[in-house]
């Protein structure tokens, strides 16, 4: 048993949903503004720094096909294939 105080180790925490997406994916975006819409990943565009994590995503809404591009942090959900 340990005589000195316990301490507590914390979960490290889990990667943001974003830096998993990859192009030819579906996701689910959503607005500043607390609206959402299902899109097609067409491109991902790493920082010039770490060219690994994304920081923006050319997409192809689904339900009016407007290609956009968005910011990494605003994808909250992968959507899975059928």
């Amino acid at each position: 048993m340990p005589t000195g105080p316990l301490r507590h180790v914390a979960p490290p925490n889990p990667d943001p949903i974003f830096h998993h997406v990859k192009a030819g994916m579906s996701v689910i975006i959503k607005n500043t503004d607390e609206t959402w819409h299902m899109a097609d990943v067409i491109q991902v565009i790493g920082s010039a720094k770490c060219p690994k994590v994304p920081l923006f995503f050319q997409v192809t809404y689904v339900d009016n096909h407007v290609t956009n591009w968005v910011k990494a942090d605003l994808v909250t959900h992968i959507v899975p294939r059928l």
